[in-house]
């Protein structure tokens, strides 16, 4: 029965993490975008939300805190799952930059100025997401015994959440240095909070019937 227990705790915590990955970019947007706007540029980001609006703080903090706290299966699930969720506080922190904001303008919870809060999110973010695509190829498909056909599915899906998730990084790499509309920066994050909730949910057993009988 203890066992079962557990079992349900883990799922929970797996689905509540997935969860919190899909909502984010929604109510960021919904949030932010019934704000009165300081630019046009407010939606080109998920961390120019920061500015608009309390949602990245009251989501992406809960979701820090349960990967901080989550016990996995050995030391290095556990140590990835914390990293990822300490570089997840990270991004809250230390905001990005905004274009109708003074770059020498203090920001944060430790004040500082926003031009070097927005070296520190930006190196968070990249660490957060590489921690979490590792997690999803590396560490959710392992398997302690027969790898059953639907145990197969759900690897698949792992690694094309984590691979995806990989690509989606250097596509931001990429678009430092390429003159691409600033909304695409958007368009990449709601992919990779997507990827990153459905491997968690996928783990969850929230997709019944990819989960085995």
């Amino acid at each position: 029965m203890e066992r079962t227990k557990e079992k349900v705790q883990y799922l929970r915590v797996r689905n509540l993490c997935g969860l919190l990955g899909v909502i984010l970019p929604w109510l960021a947007l919904f949030s932010a975008g019934i704000a009165e706007h300081p630019s046009p540029e407010w939606w080109w980001s998920i961390s120019a939300t920061y500015y608009q609006s309390p949602a990245l703080v009251g989501v992406l903090i809960p979701a820090s805190i349960v990967l901080i706290t989550y016990v996995g299966y050995d030391k290095l699930d556990n140590w990835v799952t914390t990293l990822s969720g300490i570089f997840g506080l990270g991004v809250v922190l230390f905001p990005c930059k905004v274009s109708w904001l003074d770059e020498s303008l203090r920001v944060g919870f430790f004040q500082v100025p926003m031009d070097i809060s927005n070296i520190i999110h930006t190196i968070c973010a990249a660490v957060f997401f590489i921690l979490l695509a590792y997690n999803s190829i590396c560490l959710f498909t392992k398997s302690g015994g027969e790898l059953t056909p639907r145990k197969q599915i759900r690897n698949k899906v792992y690694r094309i959440c984590g691979w995806g998730m990989v690509a989606l990084e250097l596509l931001f790499a990429i678009n430092v240095f390429l003159p691409t509309p600033g909304y695409i920066t958007m368009i990449v994050e709601i992919i990779l909070l997507h990827l990153f909730g459905i491997s968690w949910l996928v783990k969850g057993e929230a997709i019944k019937w990819l989960n085995d009988n």
